[in-house]
Order: C-alpha cells, then sequence, then structure tokens
C-alpha cells in the first residue's frame, strides 16, 4: 500500500504532463505518481513513462470512468488527484495529503474560486456555471463547499474504497462531492491557486454539453439522496397546480350551484391523487435512503479494517 499515491487522469496533455510530474517531484517526493491515459492521440503516455511515472491505461473515455478505474486499481493510505493540464499549482499537495493523513479527512476539496479562478479563467460561461453548481448544492444539500468542480482532490482510503462511482465524464466531481456530503464524511476545503492553460493547451470540457450533464447529474443525486424532499417538491408543485385550476370551477359552483366545466373538475382530482402518491413515494424512499446510510456506515467500518491489515502487512514487508 502506498502512503500516498498521486493519481493523474490524462488525455492529450503532452505539452504539460512533464511539468506536472516534475512539480510533483520536487513538491511531494515521497508521493507515487500514477498517469491514467484514456486514448490519447499524441504523446502524453511516452512523455510521463519519460519523466519518470507509472503509466497505465483506461479504454473506455470519459474522466468518471478513468477514476473508477484508478480508485479500483491503487491501494493508499491518501489519493491525490490532480489535472495534468498544469492549471493547479503542487505547492498545496503536501498540505491538502496532510488533512488525508492526519486529520482523518475524507475528502479534501482544492478551492480554486475563493482565490484566482475567477481571474485567470477567460471562459465567462465556465465562470457562471461554477458559481450556479456550488450555489446549488450548498442549497439543495445544506452544505458549504467552496468549490465543486474542481480536479483537484485528496480522499482517504475508506472514501475511495467505498464511492460508487455512477458517472463517465466530467460530472463525476459533482457526484464526488454529493456523495461525501450526503453520507457526512469529512471535508475540508483548501485554498489554491489556479492558473489558466498555457497556450496551445486545449480543454476538454463541452461548456454547454457537459453543463447539462452536471445540472441533471445534480437533480439525479437529490432525488437519490434526498427523495422525501424531492417528492415533496413535486407533491408541492402538483397541488399548487390542481387547487389553482379547481378554485374557478368550486367558484361557480357556489354562485350557480352547477359544474361547468366537468373535465377540469376530473382532471384535477387525477392531479391531486398525483401529488398524494407522490408525498408517500417520498415517504417510503427516505426510509431506503437512511436504510442505504446505515449499511454505508458498516462498510466504512469495514473499509477501515482492511486498510489497518493493509498498512500492517506493508510495514512487515518493509522491516524483512
Amino acid at each position: 500500500m502506498d502512503k500516498i499515491a498521486l493519481l493523474i487522469p490524462c488525455y492529450n496533455e503532452a505539452k504539460t504532463i512533464g511539468k506536472v510530474i516534475a512539480d510533483a517531484k520536487k513538491h511531494i517526493p515521497s508521493a507515487v505518481i500514477y498517469v491514467y491515459d484514456n486514448n490519447s492521440t499524441d504523446d502524453t503516455a511516452k512523455i510521463a513513462k519519460e519523466a519518470g511515472a507509472i503509466v497505465r491505461y483506461e479504454y473506455q473515455q470519459g474522466k468518471g470512468n478513468v477514476i473508477r478505474r484508478m480508485f479500483r486499481e491503487i491501494d493508499a493510505q491518501c489519493y491525490l488527484m490532480i489535472d495534468g493540464d498544469d492549471t493547479y499549482p503542487l505547492e498545496y499537495a503536501k498540505v491538502m495529503a496532510d488533512r488525508v493523513l492526519e486529520h482523518k479527512t475524507d475528502m479534501v476539496v482544492g478551492d480554486r474560486l475563493s482565490s484566482t479562478y475567477f481571474e485567470e479563467n477567460k471562459r465567462p460561461f465556465h465562470n457562471f456555471g461554477n458559481s450556479l453548481v456550488r450555489f446549488s448544492i450548498n442549497k439543495l444539500f445544506g452544505c458549504n463547499i467552496k468549490d465543486i468542480m474542481t480536479g483537484y482532490r485528496a480522499f482517504s482510503y475508506s472514501f475511495a474504497k467505498t464511492f460508487p462511482v455512477l458517472s463517465k465524464g466530467f460530472e463525476i466531481e459533482t457526484e464526488m462531492t454529493i456523495h461525501a456530503v450526503n453520507n457526512n464524511m469529512a471535508i475540508e476545503n483548501v485554498i489554491v491557486e489556479y492558473r489558466d492553460r498555457p497556450e496551445g493547451s486545449e480543454s476538454k470540457l463541452n461548456t454547454y454539453s457537459d453543463g447539462f450533464k452536471v445540472i441533471f447529474t445534480i437533480i439525479k443525486l437529490f432525488r437519490n439522496y434526498k427523495p422525501f424532499n424531492f417528492y415533496t417538491l413535486i407533491s408541492a408543485f402538483l397541488t399548487v397546480l390542481s387547487v389553482g385550476f379547481l378554485v374557478p370551477v368550486l367558484m361557480e359552483y357556489f354562485e350557480t350551484g352547477l359544474v361547468e366545466r366537468f373535465p377540469t373538475l376530473i382532471v384535477c382530482g387525477f392531479v391531486l391523487l398525483a401529488a398524494i402518491q407522490s408525498f408517500f413515494a417520498g415517504m417510503i424512499l427516505s426510509n431506503n435512503a437512511m436504510q442505504h446510510r446505515r449499511d454505508f456506515e458498516f462498510q466504512l467500518n469495514l473499509m477501515e479494517a482492511v486498510k489497518g491489515n493493509k498498512i500492517a502487512e506493508a510495514e512487515e514487508k518493509d522491516n524483512e
């Protein structure tokens, strides 16, 4: 088991990967550096090998697929994840790793938005999208995460081995954040500087298509993790809609003694039934979500025991 594993998911980062690895060796020399190449068509893998990194491959396209592979294959007390585009200074890596190793933090978030991100990033829709996602998640899940979409993070062994990777692409950062928040895992924010990509290096993030994927991911995870809140909102909307159309029908009935709009009355009745059904569905699914939380806590305890055994085995090998 590695003490610190630096994980670098890469797709066509030949221009910057060499510098990222060199900076890593300078600032966290004890870390084992892993570069996971995701079908690059340039010399990313070759440059990474020459720079001294362990190069592995993930052939399913997408950052989420790469992270799934990394977490499955690597055992470490602390996982540091950073993009290969040289936008995150590695001067902060040691601080982030120490939060995991010494403070027992499950996820450390490299917070760009509190420092230089809005000045350095030249894509205004990315700035707006980051702020919108941060606001939405903090409000929906009652947390205070400073940067949701950052690719600069540190994780504990328990987080890496219990995180169910469902996303395939860039929405994976949102999924990781909500998973940690919902399961009451220890989270810390570390403010890091951000610098824009060097000239000639292009972002793989599509502002609009990936942005919509992130929004749909937030909605999906809100439904899965907080079903009572989600279905109660639907129930409230349907109730207001039903009552809004029903009131004029009732007023006509009280004035004339006749129901002149039977179709409206019938539809309002069915919509109100749907609202009631949605409310009770939320209650049932909320109980299921609570049971899932209990099962997850048990799984965390098992992971801590496994981690302790692996650390002991590694120490025995070192002593031999």
